[in-house]
């Protein structure tokens, strides 16, 4: 009788030190929406993420919980799969999942033909000016760091290089992004309490609040039509693997109240004067 309580004393603390190298993560939502004059509208989400550790080497697995419609859908679909090890200063990170990277519209853009996400990058920490150097297995070369309080990360692929810096500069959060030639930047900063965002396409965004309870008033500025772009299956040539076309949009702007219930959800009620439209959203990160 000791032996086997010794035994199923070792075989639980041999478990909760496996469990223990195991991190669950999620959340969960519930949304109404009126649609102002047209249907209403009720739209679930629920996601998990596992992350496994051993030492220098994890493991990060999201999924998508609510399924789908038929029985066959109803099942944990991953949305990312990453490895990640590090050999001194030396870190390889492998992307195992290969997304939906084309989307099937007409009217808001986004890529027409498929493209292969998976990869391999290995990148070494540079012993100068806290630099990281990486190389993935498309032949793309990235540098990024920190100097006088300034990150800088700049990719080197082939026809489309892309930069993006970031700094913080008298109480002004701000960043800047140039992808092939084409520039975006934002301002952020902190008046009286209220928290506001300034973009480059004119977008204003405002906080106001606290943590918990706030409301945010945002103005979103027009989208101008984009004609599609016809790409080629491999991604080369000037369109990559093509865009959809971008449908003209007014200006419009939206009110959001959001507060934290005792019961651990949140609570959020958004307002959009592009239809009219009230949505009342419940939930919860665990």
């Amino acid at each position: 009788m000791k032996k086997l309580i010794a035994l199923f004393a070792t075989s639980a603390v041999a478990s909760t030190s496996a469990m223990g190298a195991i991190a669950l993560s999620g959340s969960a939502s519930v949304s109404y929406d009126d649609n102002g004059s047209g249907a209403s509208e009720t739209k679930y989400d629920a996601d998990l993420t596992i992350v496994g550790t051993a030492g220098s080497t994890s493991l990060t697995a999201s999924y998508d919980m609510e399924g789908g419609v038929t029985a066959a859908s109803h099942k944990l679909a991953p949305t990312a799969v990453d490895l990640t090890t590090s050999i001194g200063p030396v870190t390889v990170t492998a992307d195992m999942f290969d997304e939906i990277s084309a989307v099937a519209t007409t009217t808001t853009g986004g890529q027409v033909l498929e493209s292969v996400d998976t990869g391999i990058t290995v990148s070494i920490d540079a012993p100068v000016g806290d630099a990281t150097i990486g190389l993935d297995n498309s032949g793309n070369v990235s540098v990024s760091g920190t100097w006088s309080g300034v990150t800088i990360a700049h990719t080197i692929q082939d026809g489309s290089d892309k930069t993006s810096g970031s700094a913080s500069i008298a109480g002004m959060d701000i960043s800047v992004t140039n992808d092939a030639g084409s520039s975006t930047w934002s301002i952020g900063t902190t008046v009286s309490g209220v928290a506001l965002t300034l973009d480059s396409d004119n977008d204003i965004t405002a906080v106001f609040g606290l943590a918990g309870n706030t409301m945010t008033v945002s103005h979103n500025s027009a989208v101008a039509y984009a004609a599609a772009k016809v790409g080629q299956a491999d991604g080369g040539g000037a369109n990559g693997y093509g865009k959809h076309k971008v449908s003209a949009v007014k200006a419009y702007s939206t009110v959001a109240i959001s507060r934290a219930l005792t019961s651990g959800a949140t609570l959020a009620a958004t307002y959009s004067s592009l239809d009219d439209s009230l949505t009342l959203k419940a939930s919860v990160a665990f």
